[in-house]
């Protein structure tokens, strides 16, 4: 059997974590040569997801090492494969959570490629060679085109790299669960790097938005930086309470664990509250408070390709841009320490054209 650097001959460098104690450091490996349908690009900037501080810690259970994180990749094209026709070089590109799926199933054909049930992660997971995959924490990318997503020029590529997982993420529940409607009032829960992109989105469709939070600090930030029309602080009863059956839909970004029965009480009748975030354990069920107004808890995670590029084409109109604290390579693991205590506004990203150096592991 050829060994990954046979079949991948294609010299990469980036940073890695070799074991769970997530700490990174330069790291030597391969990418495949570009493929007839695939499109290569020099990675430009890399921002830094919650989901990789799990996963450089095996804290889900199903990390690789080495690992390479890192899927919200921008960059610039620098090579196409004889078959690819959506790319050319110099075109600017991004890459999100996906690399590639089976392409045959119900949801590939629906353009959910995020439901396959054989979709390739972007970094830690397998490729159908049997290689392990390797994220945008590094100088280059090789990449199936029909996992590439166009960034249109309007829109600078520092900013553009969170859209492909934290923007994904929120405009999609959004779009599906029908809170893209001007006039409707969404609450976001929780102001990280997911919530403070859906308030953005929300008021971009034309929604009335209060943001829900722990944390009454955050009451300034929300209405006069990010542009929310109300707070509420989740720990203040009497204003919870007045403000009962005033929200259509829910955006839920919070990862630790919270209870959902104070949120369900802020839905209209036939509300939805919509999870985005992914605590470590199960999370109480209150049954009572979703049949009393027959109000729905769901879940979404990230989106298919083609609504990844209907997304970020939408942000680039609307001029919707992420907060960001552009950071330079080697200064990723106090990011990563400061990420662990939500230490950011609103979501680091590494300057990898102009930071990340060629070394030897």
């Amino acid at each position: 059997m050829a060994s990954p650097e046979t079949e991948h001959p294609k010299k990469a460098f980036g940073w890695a974590a070799r074991d769970p104690s997530g700490v990174l450091s330069p790291f030597n490996f391969s990418r495949r040569e570009t493929g007839e349908q695939d499109v290569a690009f020099k990675v430009m900037y890399c921002g830094i997801c919650h989901s990789d501080l799990h996963m450089l810690k095996n804290e889900w259970g199903n990390t690789t090492f080495p690992i390479v994180p890192g899927h919200e990749i921008a960059g610039v094209v620098t090579e196409v494969g004889s078959k690819a026709q959506n790319f050319k070089v110099g075109d600017k590109v991004g890459v999100g959570v996906l690399v590639g799926s089976c392409n045959s199933c119900q949801g590939c054909a629906a353009n959910l490629e995020n439901f396959c049930p054989q979709m390739i992660l972007t970094y830690s997971a397998k490729n159908k060679d049997g290689t392990i995959t390797y994220g945008g924490y590094s100088d280059s990318m090789v990449v199936d085109e029909r996992f590439a997503i166009r960034i249109p020029d309007n829109l600078p590529l520092d900013v553009a790299a969170p859209l492909l997982c934290a923007g994904i993420t929120v405009y999609s529940p959004l779009r599906y669960f029908g809170l893209d409607k001007p006039g409707l009032h969404v609450g976001v829960v929780g102001l990280g790097g997911l919530g403070h992109v859906a308030v953005k989105f929300a008021k971009a469709f034309g929604a009335k938005v209060t943001v829900i939070s722990t944390s009454p600090n955050k009451q300034k930030e929300a209405i006069e930086r990010l542009g929310a029309d109300s707070f509420l602080l989740s720990k203040d009863q009497d204003k919870m309470k007045a403000a009962m059956y005033s929200l259509d839909g829910i955006i839920d970004s919070v990862s630790a664990v919270h209870p959902l029965a104070p949120l369900l009480a802020l839905l209209k009748p036939n509300g939805k509250l919509v999870m985005v975030g992914l605590p470590e354990k199960p999370l109480e069920l209150p049954i009572f408070s979703l049949c009393t107004g027959r109000k729905m808890i769901a879940g979404s995670s990230i989106g298919g390709l083609k609504e990844t590029q209907e997304m970020i084409d939408f942000a680039a109109k609307h001029n919707v841009k992420p907060e960001i604290e552009v950071i330079a390579m080697d200064y990723v693991n106090t990011a990563m320490e400061r990420l662990a205590k939500a230490d950011v506004k609103y979501r680091f990203v590494i300057d990898i054209g102009n930071t990340l150096n060629a070394t030897t592991s």
